[in-house]
């Protein structure tokens, strides 16, 4: 019995292949020829496709992926014991499996697996999510510069959630920096004013408050401020939602879809708030680093030590280096207050606190303060020492310091200079011949005594000659061939002695190499040097590799 062409298929009981196998048989099945034409359809297969009859050409009346299937078996091209092809047929999916017959005929069972296929294409979109989300924050958190940072978040916003990803900052006074991504663009940034009343729920969306669901919002709605540059058609559907920080808004991201693309679906809504919430995340720590950092740094010019220059005819150098190399403050220290003209003293103060690091520092930024305040009683070292005593006494630090003070002075083209120890080393002075004394002054150190005593020791410097100020991290350092020998002051003075009319930045530089090479790697102390010079009245010159004055100065 054959079906008349043009009217549905009923599989007789006397059709074997059909009527045994698939006539009664819970899935649709077709039979179709080598050349593609319907032999024959069971009833489970006409609820399928309701305008299938027997005779028809497959091509004419089954989706594309069935069609292109049937040619691979007929053909030879694919196996039919290979995996199955698989594709939509109306509003659910299905698997063809293959068996081919003896007369060359392909019977087609058709398995409905939509919710499996459902099931699948949803686990490998939270896959997919998951990736981006976990890209995301590793791309967002590698940095914390915000410009970086929005620049970061916006491009793969329009990378993985949209063609196009506005992020907006929270406003700098009635101005916004805002970045603009677009798919396969650049990312470009810009500040200016901007009222956010124009965009649909940005303004709630910059406060923190919870997203307007992007069904609410009119594309048509959207400024063209908000529209990044070669953006192509018009916005077909908008999300606008918060980017939440730590305890404040971190601003607000804009994601765009043009006319032409798929409207968002809630659960894009739903994956754009969990990525908007690693973005703010992500900017809000960048801009507490920031702040941060932009306090630190304007505390630490306040804690670091002055650079030095000729004041008033005088050469001054110094050098600091802190006990650990990945800090740039601790307990050394040294200052120069220049004076008020030529003729008045220049008071410079070295000093040493006990301990290291930032505890230390800010001792010694307290130190600092409180010997500026006292420069008009300069004049009297002691007194300014008992003054300065005083206030660290009364203070909630329990450190001392040790202290030297120079006071410095030209005449007649010779430096003169009043030091005063504190509990310090005493300063040494290199003369021109290259002989190196000690100066004798002394007293009792700073912060931890009633009183301080000390003695004042008056020295002149002729021209070339230099007076060192330095802590005991010089000769303290510890190192030589067995790592475990002080520099001590035997080769501090040697040393001096070969930079006998040199400069003083020249010194310092010697010093601190010497004292560098001697640690190798090894641990120190903070170490701060400051040289005093009395320049020379004429320039060197150079014969047979030294250092040799001009004629008419030797002959004098």
């Amino acid at each position: 019995m054959t079906a008349s062409r043009g009217s549905p298929a009923r599989a007789p009981d006397a059709d074997v292949t059909v009527g045994a196998t698939g006539a009664e048989a819970p899935y649709p099945v077709l039979v179709v020829d080598r050349h593609g034409n319907l032999m024959r359809i069971n009833e489970a297969a006409l609820d399928v496709l309701p305008d299938v009859a027997s005779g028809d050409r497959l091509q004419k009346k089954a989706p594309s992926w069935l069609v292109d299937a049937h040619q691979r078996i007929a053909s030879g091209a694919s196996d039919p014991d290979a995996a199955p092809s698989a594709g939509d047929i109306n509003d659910r999916h299905f698997e063809a499996h293959a068996t081919i017959g003896d007369d060359g005929d392909v019977v087609w069972w058709l398995v409905d697996d939509t919710d499996r296929h459902l099931a699948e294409t949803a686990l490998n979109e939270a896959r997919l999510r998951s990736e981006v989300l976990a890209a995301a924050s590793n791309a967002l958190l590698s940095t914390l510069n915000v410009p970086r940072c929005m620049e970061v978040a916006a491009s793969m916003a329009a990378e993985h959630l949209a063609e196009a990803a506005v992020l907006v900052s929270p406003p700098q006074g009635r101005r916004h920096a805002l970045t603009f991504a677009r798919r396969g663009g650049p990312v470009t940034q810009t500040t200016r004013q901007a009222d956010v009343a124009d965009v649909p729920g940005l303004r709630d969306a910059l406060q923190g408050f919870p997203p307007v669901p992007a069904r609410w919002i009119n594309p048509a709605d959207i400024p063209d401020w908000m529209i990044p540059a070669g953006f192509v058609g018009p916005v077909g559907s908008v999300i606008v939602t918060p980017l939440p920080g730590h305890g404040v808004p971190a601003g607000a991201l804009i994601l765009l879809r043009s006319s032409t693309e798929q409207a968002f679906t809630e659960g894009e809504e739903v994956f754009a708030r969990l990525f908007a919430a690693r973005a703010g995340a992500a900017l809000s720590a960048a801009r507490l680093y920031t702040e941060q950092a932009s306090i630190t740094a304007t505390l630490m010019r306040e804690l670091l030590p002055p650079t030095l220059t000729s004041v008033h005819g005088i050469e001054y150098a110094g050098s600091y280096r802190a006990s650990n190399d990945h800090d740039r403050v601790g307990g050394d220290f040294y200052d120069v207050h220049p004076g008020a003209g030529p003729s008045e003293e220049t008071l410079v103060v070295l000093g040493d606190v006990a301990g290291k690091g930032l505890d230390a520092a800010v001792l010694t930024g307290k130190i600092r303060n409180t010997l500026h305040a006292l420069l008009p009683l300069a004049d009297d070292h002691e007194r300014v020492l008992n003054l300065l005593n005083g206030a660290l006494l009364t203070s909630h630090h329990t450190r001392f310091a040790t202290l030297v003070l120079a006071s410095v002075c030209r005449r007649a083209g010779r430096v003169h200079l009043r030091l005063t120890s504190a509990g310090h080393m005493p300063p040494l002075v290199v003369r021109a011949d290259g002989t190196v004394e000690e100066i004798s002054t002394r007293g009792t150190l700073v912060g931890a005594l009633p009183s301080v005593e000390a003695h004042t020791a008056r020295t002149v410097l002729a021209p070339g000659e230099t007076c060192l100020l330095y802590t005991d991290g010089i000769t303290e350092a510890r190192g030589g061939p067995l790592g475990d020998e002080f520099f001590g002051e035997r080769r501090l003075k040697r040393a001096l002695a070969e930079c006998a009319g040199m400069p003083a930045e020249a010194v310092i530089e010697r010093v601190q190499m010497l004292a560098a090479q001697w640690l190798g790697t090894g641990r120190h102390d903070d170490m701060a040097t400051v040289a005093i010079s009395a320049p020379k009245t004429g320039s060197l010159t150079v014969v047979d590799g030294h250092a040799s004055a001009p004629e008419s100065r030797r002959n004098k």
